[in-house]
């Protein structure tokens, strides 16, 4: 049943209330990222929600075009357990890509709407401060994890009206560049800001069980799914980090999907939603 503009309206108010002057971190990528349609939503529907008196920081990726402008340079591009392997010239291309040419298309979107949209990558001013990340004594080079996030700079910003717009490339006390994964930079700014939703744009449904999407997922359910094999694969991932960055601080974590238009909206201000939210224990 198709809702009438006054009933939307009236269905959405209740949200926008709540969640005034509330900090929302969203991570940026898939088909929302690259669809001219999508990208234009996208903008406009930041634009609202940071009109509506809510602060909002945006968190993106930028695999493909990476993996493209290295292709382009003649670097070859490969993976170590699915973390792509980050030599001096792989982190060149990283910042290019990431840091100026993907970053300056977002913010010049969303401040085609007058969204007051501010680029920044995570080495301005230490926002990202990251070390190198080592896992199962395995070396992928300039690859960091975020060991700390410089809220105040974020902070500022959001003070002042702006939108910050953040690559995900990393910094060290001796200024050594490192890029950083955005679904897991973007869990650790939303703990660091203490912020009220991490909503994750991707290109799934959300979590889908026996055909079903399931729209609310508390820790002990994901773990009962995750043991019996009804969640595998690459969501257990996804599920484990969501968790985590609840347990840190973060009031709610959604994964919805970003092909659809205006998901971002459905998703915040109806009460039915389209993806799936991790929630507290109740």
């Amino acid at each position: 049943m198709n809702l009438s503009k006054e009933e939307v309206l009236i269905e959405a108010l209740p949200y926008i209330q709540k969640y005034e002057g509330k900090t929302f971190v969203i991570k940026y990528g898939g088909a929302a990222m690259t669809e001219p349609l999508l990208k234009e939503t996208f903008g406009k529907d930041v634009t609202i929600l940071r009109k509506i008196g809510i602060n909002i920081v945006i968190v993106h990726g930028g695999g493909k075009e990476i993996t493209e402008t290295a292709k382009k340079l003649g670097i070859e591009t490969r993976f170590v357990n699915g973390q792509r392997y980050t030599d001096e010239q792989m982190v060149e291309v990283v910042q290019m890509v990431l840091a100026g040419k993907i970053n300056k298309e977002i913010v010049t979107l969303i401040n085609r709407n007058n969204g007051d949209a501010i680029g920044l990558s995570g080495v301005d001013n230490m926002l990202l401060r990251a070390e190198k990340l080592i896992e199962n004594q395995i070396d992928i080079g300039f690859v960091g994890k975020v060991v700390e996030v410089n809220t105040q700079l974020i902070n500022l910003l959001l003070g002042k009206g702006m939108m910050p717009v953040i690559a995900p490339v990393g910094v060290d006390a001796n200024g050594i560049i490192y890029n950083i994964n955005a679904d897991l930079a973007a869990g650790t700014i939303a703990s660091s800001l203490q912020a009220e939703k991490l909503v994750y744009l991707s290109d799934i449904e959300g979590i889908i069980v026996n055909n079903r999407l399931i729209s609310s997922l508390t820790e002990s359910e994901g773990e009962r799914l995750v043991a019996n094999g009804s969640i595998f694969g690459g969501m257990i991932p996804k599920i484990k980090s969501a968790f985590e960055t609840l347990n840190a601080g973060v009031n709610k974590v959604h994964i919805i999907d970003g092909r659809i238009k205006h998901s971002l909206l459905l998703e915040i201000f109806t009460d039915e939603g389209i993806g799936t939210q991790m929630i507290h224990e109740q």
